[in-house]
């Protein structure tokens, strides 16, 4: 595998560009480029715009209803996406329940969830997470109970992002006490409109409603919506956790990130002299870059897996730790380049709601926010800690 691009990919990129540039909608894109939080509708407008034009899953192989892209391809889609002005994707459909239902699910649960999953018709959130389950998954407590050709479901998920934007969730439920924590496990398909279902948003300091906690009160769910067997959740739970863990969205979105650094850089003094000019910076600067070359070579290796029908391994911990800490250190020079103007906050202006103009330039009242939700990244997605212990076992063997 090579980094060269030919002149066909190079030209297939500008395509992916001249789509979006054409087809994203202003507003949408004018709230990304500040910072803003889109709403509900806002997000699903574009993601079903991308589903209309069959690219809501770049990903997927031409035989399972993608649009077929080549490895390279599928890289630079992506990157052109977010390189001109795109939000992210509530991806869970595409990136996470699609590939789990494409190697366990059922021909008829593929008929009924793969198409809408392909148009963004239905968007799914993920529900993992427990107020005393966090990255020991082994420890939920969510329950769900036989009853004839349907499981009775209580308990709660936490932490759940975009749980407000969906239609369903895939869900790992415990519906056995009996044999060891991880074999006690399954997952199950909970359509959120189902009676006994209670989303509520946990909004976060900076005022984003991102997370979600969701309260199951008897809620029934066919059999028919099982994935896998009884007990199969733990193993379709690595299953799962290796495509999120080796998703290369945040490679793109280091990119973007870091096009912003070099404007604030471009643009903001120290001792009379730009950033840009100021040799300790720019050596902070190089070491980023370096840090997120490697990350894309990463990420295209594990295209390269992945089209190849190969495991996600150990290494998508790798990939997991390195993009996490490359979009923490991105964060981190832009609140140095902003300095005393990247300090203050207001939540008025990530929700577009603020009627008074921001001291200093206006692109950096995102910077405090921005920073603090970046180092929260070394947890979600399950912590650093424990993708070093998934490294030291089954890469290490220690």
């Amino acid at each position: 595998m090579h980094m060269n691009f030919s002149a066909d990919e190079l030209a297939f990129e500008q395509k992916v560009a001249a789509f979006v540039s054409e087809n994203l909608p202003a507003d949408i894109k004018d709230k990304v480029d500040r910072g803003i939080e889109l709403t509900r509708e806002e997000v699903r407008r574009w993601m079903e715009i991308l589903g209309q034009k069959g690219w809501a899953a770049t990903n997927w192989d031409k035989k399972d209803g993608g649009p077929g892209f080549t490895i390279a391809e599928k890289f630079l889609a992506e990157d052109a996406i977010f390189m001109n002005g795109a939000p992210k994707m509530v991806h869970f459909g595409t990136r996470m329940v699609g590939p789990v239902l494409l190697a366990f699910g059922t021909d008829a649960q593929k008929a009924k969830y793969v198409p809408k999953i392909l148009t963004s018709e239905e968007v799914w959130c993920q529900g993992y997470s427990e107020p005393q389950a966090g990255s020991d998954l082994a420890q939920l407590q969510c329950s769900a109970e036989l009853d004839g050709d349907e499981y009775v479901v209580n308990g709660t998920k936490i932490w759940t992002t975009s749980a407000h934007c969906a239609d369903r969730m895939f869900a790992l439920v415990r519906t056995s006490k009996e044999a060891r924590k991880q074999e006690g496990i399954t997952c199950l398909l909970i359509d959120l409109k189902a009676p006994g279902v209670e989303i509520r948003p946990i909004i976060t300091l900076d005022g984003k409603h991102v997370f979600n906690q969701e309260f199951f009160d008897n809620v029934r769910v066919p059999v028919s919506d099982r994935i896998g067997e009884e007990g199969d959740g733990w193993k379709i739970a690595k299953f799962l956790l290796g495509h999120e863990r080796s998703n290369a969205t945040y490679v793109s979105m280091n990119k973007r990130n870091l096009r912003k650094l070099k404007e604030i850089m471009a643009d903001q003094r120290a001792d009379g002299e730009r950033l840009a000019d100021d040799p300790g910076f720019v050596r902070k600067l190089a070491d980023l870059e370096q840090d997120m070359l490697a990350t894309t070579t990463m990420a295209m290796r594990q295209l390269a897996a992945a089209s190849a029908d190969k495991p996600v391994g150990a290494e998508a911990s790798i990939m997991k730790l390195r993009v996490m800490d490359a979009y923490k250190q991105c964060h981190e020079l832009m609140m140095e380049a902003g300095a005393y103007y990247a300090q203050p906050f207001e939540r008025g202006h990530i929700r577009g709601e603020a009627n008074t103009e921001w001291v200093g330039p206006d692109y950096l009242y995102r910077m405090s926010p921005d920073y603090f939700e970046s180092r929260a990244m070394s947890i979600a997605g399950g912590s650093h800690e424990i993708q070093k212990d998934i490294l030291a076992k089954r890469a290490l063997g220690l």
